[in-house]
């Protein structure tokens, strides 16, 4: 059997000319906008594995159904009936996680942790006695636990459609109340806003979710998209309805392309399939994201780095002229930094480029103009920090330099501002206050104690 489709099963299945394709498609398209959408608030709630918990609770209430269902002479594999059972098993698991919550000193986690392995387990132990049972037997149950996404029926996307209508409408009436109940659960009760209702109306559309996926990706696959847009949408903005956007988007494109790469290969289950693509869009936004992703991330550390490297360097040259009224020999610089040598002549290169200094002549580096005044902003900021820990942090003058080593270089102006105010004395006179202490500089000709080397 060739594993690889044809190009006519391709276009078939992304011109959806199939009515299962169709069905499977949109129901997963909307099951996963949905979960991304009310995802968000459970993460930023802190609540991730909510989802998770709701989802293992739900179990019992599907074997007790069929159970009732089938010693009452019904059907005991009614779609409804089941659904019923898992609705009132989820939310009674999520009532649960409040009440040990809010009644006991146990934190949220072991309150997840005790309902998740107990109805899980009670779950699993109905599901034997259901085995067991002379009226009906299991089979099929099993569908809940792992989803059957291929073989999902128009009745259960229609039902995903319905439950992907209240989860949107709900969050565009109550998005104000959730976004504060999120981000400053205190500052929402000091509004008057009913914390606890909030927090059950979360719980409940959490559960709708859960209960309305278990068909599609089953309960233990369908907190994955409860959890993984959302956290995906975080690496690339700060803005809660941007977020929510482009954990919609994620979420509805992991069912999408999820549901046709199952279509296409053969023996590839679709939930699973729906899990992994959603994977590939975290590893990609973990590496890429705009707001907080690790790529960024590196590039804005390393571009500090160099800034600070840089601005240590001017400010030792000015220093160094400050207190010898001589310009700073290449040599003493090293000794001064404790830098290597090839660290140190790329930093050079970088200071020399913004012009700060200028072409090295006979091994003696000098400030340009520019490079003076802006010596003069990062030595007078130094010194400020430095009073300011000496006079209210009691840190001893020896020891106050290398811990205003790295602030001078991220004070505001606000704050700067202040500093000037507190040590107004000081100020009087000097555009550059005075050093609180000895400053550390090398002897001439490069010998004299060797600072740390912290900052290459």
């Amino acid at each position: 059997m060739n594993m690889f489709p044809e190009l006519g099963e391709v276009i078939r299945v992304l011109t959806l000319a199939d009515y299962n394709t169709r069905v499977v498609m949109l129901g997963a398209l909307l099951l996963g906008l949905a979960s991304g959408v009310i995802g968000c608030f459970t993460l930023l709630r802190k609540r991730a594995l909510v989802g998770d918990a709701a989802s293992h609770a739900t179990l019992p209430g599907i074997a007790l159904a069929f159970i009732f269902m089938t010693l009452g002479g019904g059907d005991g594999k009614s779609l409804p009936g089941l659904l019923l059972g898992a609705s009132v098993a989820g939310v009674a698991g999520m009532g649960t996680i409040l009440a040990i919550r809010h009644a006991t000193r146990l934190k949220e986690d072991a309150a997840l942790g005790i309902v998740l392995s107990v109805y899980f387990g009670l779950g699993m132990a109905l599901l034997g006695v259901i085995q067991k049972m002379k009226l009906g037997h299991a089979a099929g149950l099993e569908s809940f636990i792992y989803g059957k996404t291929a073989s999902m029926l128009a009745a259960d996307a229609w039902l995903i459609a319905g439950m992907a209508t209240v989860i949107l409408l709900a969050t565009l009436f109550l998005f104000k109340e959730l976004a504060i109940l999120c981000f400053d659960q205190e500052f929402a009760g000091s509004q008057g806003y009913p914390v606890r209702m909030l927090d059950a109306a979360l719980m409940g559309l959490i559960v709708l979710t859960v209960v309305t996926g278990l068909q599609a990706v089953g309960l233990i696959l369908i907190i994955a998209l409860l959890i993984i847009p959302p956290a995906a949408a975080r690496f690339w903005t700060d803005n809660l309805r941007v977020m929510l956007v482009l954990s919609a988007l994620m979420g509805a494109l992991s069912g999408v392309l999820g549901a046709a790469i199952s279509a296409l290969i053969p023996r590839m289950p679709a939930g699973a399939i729906i899990v992994v693509v959603a994977g590939v869009f975290f590893c990609v936004s973990m590496i890429f994201g705009k707001a907080r992703g690790l790529l960024r991330r590196w590039l804005h550390m390393n571009r500090l780095r160099w800034k600070t490297a840089g601005q240590h360097v001017i400010r030792t040259l000015y220093e160094w002229e400050e207190q010898r009224g001589t310009a700073m020999p290449l040599a003493d610089l090293q000794v001064s930094r404790s830098w290597s040598r090839g660290f140190l002549k790329r930093v050079l290169r970088r200071v020399q480029r913004d012009g700060w200094i200028r072409p090295m002549t006979d091994g003696v580096l000098r400030l340009t103009e520019d490079g003076k005044r802006r010596a003069a902003e990062i030595v007078r900021n130094h010194r400020l920090w430095e009073e300011y820990l000496i006079q209210y942090a009691e840190v001893a003058p020896h020891h106050v330099d290398r811990n205003a080593d790295q602030i001078e270089h991220v004070l505001g102006e606000a704050l700067v501002a202040h500093l000037e105010e507190l040590h107004v004395g000081r100020m009087a006179g000097h555009v550059v206050p005075p050093s609180p202490h000895p400053i550390d500089l090398p002897a001439q000709g490069g010998a004299g104690r060797r600072r740390r080397a912290e900052d290459g």
